[in-house]
């Protein structure tokens, strides 16, 4: 197989794959991913729960773009973030406002003590269920949207000869019934398919740089005849359309919780 327009396709990845990323930040995508929008606003959702909120804690925050945009927050707000380029942005955006980073090693527990929190936030970062029930108080609400185990699936049916995605389980039914387990009752679900445009092989380039686990040990040279492939769509119908997954859950720890 041959690429069409061989010179753009090689400027495109070389391009994409040398471009710096920090943070959660997909600004170099802007006109490139075009990404249906989502049927709820999460971030609407989070700062409508502000009001009586005095602790607040946002697990995996990023480089905190997202609780930065949510200022002014709740008078003692803290966030996590397990990844260590990430640690040091949240600091610097976060700390200024505030907010009290805790940089963490990956680990199911949370060095919080119980009942603490009146809100708990985590947008596309894992979760636990029973430590996030322990730290909240009574009354307290847990907010969590999630890219679910069918997202993108198409780049891997294109990229791997078999697949390795090992997500696809995780769904809207198996988070509800983790948290109904912790003890949680739900106050709110909802799922969504997404369409997520790719308008040149530079930006699926990009979003796999952006998020490695997506497709394994993936770079430009692993995955070449993949990607000539993709590219050779795009060049032929001016897209290549994948399908997002996404769930909402607004949870709650009942008042008369332990």
């Amino acid at each position: 197989m041959k690429p069409i327009n061989p010179e753009r396709f090689q400027r495109l990845v070389t391009e994409a794959w040398t471009a710096d990323f920090s943070g959660w930040d997909f600004q170099w995508l802007e006109g490139r991913l075009v990404e249906e929008p989502l049927p709820w606003d999460y971030a609407r959702i989070v700062s409508g729960h502000f009001p009586g909120v005095h602790t607040l804690l946002d697990i995996g925050t990023g480089g905190g773009e997202l609780l930065a945009s949510l200022a002014p927050l709740p008078p003692e707000t803290h966030a996590t973030e397990t990844y260590p380029p990430n640690q040091i942005i949240a600091k610097a955006r976060l700390e200024p406002l505030g907010v009290q980073v805790h940089t963490l090693q990956e680990s199911a527990s949370l060095p919080f003590p119980d009942h603490f929190f009146d809100l708990v936030i985590n947008r596309h970062d894992d979760y636990h269920p029973t430590e996030t029930f322990r730290i909240l108080r009574p009354g307290g609400v847990f907010i969590t949207q999630q890219v679910g185990g069918l997202d993108t699936l198409e780049l891997n049916q294109v990229l791997e000869e078999d697949l390795s995605f090992p997500y696809t389980s995780w769904c809207l039914a198996e988070a509800l019934n983790n948290l109904y387990e912790a003890g949680f009752v739900v106050l709110r679900s909802d799922q969504a398919t997404l369409r997520y445009t790719f308008l040149d092989i530079g930006a699926v380039v990009y979003y796999l740089k952006a998020i490695p686990w997506q497709v394994d040990d993936f770079s430009p040279e692993t995955h070449h005849k993949g990607l000539m492939l993709i590219h050779n769509i795009i060049e032929s119908r001016g897209q290549f359309v994948c399908t997002a997954h996404r769930f909402l859950i607004v949870a709650q720890k009942e008042s008369s919780s332990p």
